[in-house]
């Protein structure tokens, strides 16, 4: 239904646009101005014009549909940054064409090529390039609207603002790198997760409760310390899940997202949007373990496979200690044999130093031997 009154609506345009071309040029061209003191042929020539614009409007529905259909398709944003730019094209195309257009012939020729090229210049460039206006304008905005509100944040300034989100503002770790002073720039705090953290320390369960409360209690104490900008964002993110609103706000402020929350890391890098996660932090600057070396440790339970004890590091690395079950609750030294690297972090495997260890079941044997 829509697309056939699409096509009546371009034709009927289309016929009044050249009836009202045809008529107005009966005194511009010598050819009308001649047909125009004969009625009849006059009449003639208008309705051919009015045919001729209709068979165009015709002519031009395949075209305007596909493109509402590609615009239907287009984010919106997307549509006004085009449009934008396309403005600012023929803007600037209008300003050189008052140098050029007083050229004989050539200058009304090169006046239109200009204002083809430089509008399709202005929206394909300002289309491929909205996330930067974006972030420039977000900013600017930001900042100006910051200064209205109470407690709002305002623009950062002095390195690339750092989003934090909830999972990491429990973690407690972030207050010890930022006390390090590794990290420049703003921290921001969107007041949503302030009001997911209000939420999970009201929890009935406790062990809820509890991280809720140490992570107010992490913020409070990064903002005594010296020299660490902490800025509350209460500014309106829009709609959606909170992970959705703190991609928003990256992308608006050009800053950088700081978690642990593997399923926003990944969200994250298929949008662009930059992340430092706590965890491939801590991977990164643990000590290097090499096949071979030596260490002492305690094993504390036992382990997946029999005969095998677990000790950990004072980083949280797990240790599997192969045949290390008979020394459960003892401390003493183990041999590397391997490292192992996963997502969830470093696991390394070793065995007791000295001569060919025993499991378990040779240790049994022995006792019941007579």
């Amino acid at each position: 239904m829509f697309r056939r009154s699409l096509r009546l609506i371009l034709t009927g345009v289309g016929v009044l646009a050249g009836f009202s071309l045809t008529f107005f040029g009966l005194d511009q061209v010598p050819f009308f101005g001649a047909v125009s003191d004969n009625t009849l042929l006059m009449v003639v020539v208008l309705l051919l014009g009015s045919a001729l614009g209709g068979l165009i409007g015709f002519i031009l529905h395949p075209i305007v549909n596909w493109m509402e259909g590609r615009l239907s398709k287009t984010p919106l944003l997307d549509i006004i940054f085009g449009a934008a730019g396309l403005i600012v094209g023929l803007i600037i195309a209008t300003l050189l064409s008052l140098a050029i257009r007083e050229v004989q012939w050539l200058g009304p020729l090169m006046a239109a090529l200009g204002a083809l090229v430089f509008g399709y210049l202005g929206m394909t460039i300002a289309a491929r390039k909205r996330e930067e206006l974006e972030s420039f304008l977000g900013a600017v905005l930001a900042g100006r609207r910051g200064t209205r509100n109470s407690g709002s944040a305002p623009a950062p300034v002095g390195g690339i603002p750092k989003i934090l989100d909830t999972s990491v503002i429990i973690d407690g770790r972030i207050a010890d790198i930022v006390r390090t002073g590794f990290l420049e720039g703003p921290l921001i705090i969107p007041s949503v997760v302030l009001e997911e953290l209000q939420h999970i320390a009201d929890s009935s369960d406790v062990l809820k409760r509890n991280r809720g409360r140490r992570g107010l209690d992490i913020l409070a104490q990064m903002q005594k310390e010296k020299g660490v900008q902490v800025q509350i964002y209460e500014e309106d993110l829009g709609e959606g899940e909170v992970d959705t609103k703190l991609l928003r706000l990256a992308k608006t402020l050009g800053g950088k997202i700081i978690t642990n929350d593997y399923n926003l890391n990944k969200v994250a890098e298929l949008q662009g949007v930059p992340v430092l996660n706590i965890n491939e932090l801590a991977n990164a600057v643990k000590p290097a373990v090499l096949p071979g070396e030596e260490m002492t440790v305690t094993i504390i339970k036992d382990g997946k496979e029999p005969g095998q004890g677990v000790a950990y590091l004072d980083d949280g690395t797990m240790i599997v200690v192969d045949g290390g079950r008979r020394y459960m609750g003892e401390t003493i030294t183990v041999l590397v044999t391997s490292v192992l690297q996963t997502s969830a972090g470093r696991m390394i495997f070793a065995r007791p130093r000295g001569g060919e260890h025993r499991g378990d079941r040779g240790a049994e044997r022995e006792r019941v031997a007579p």
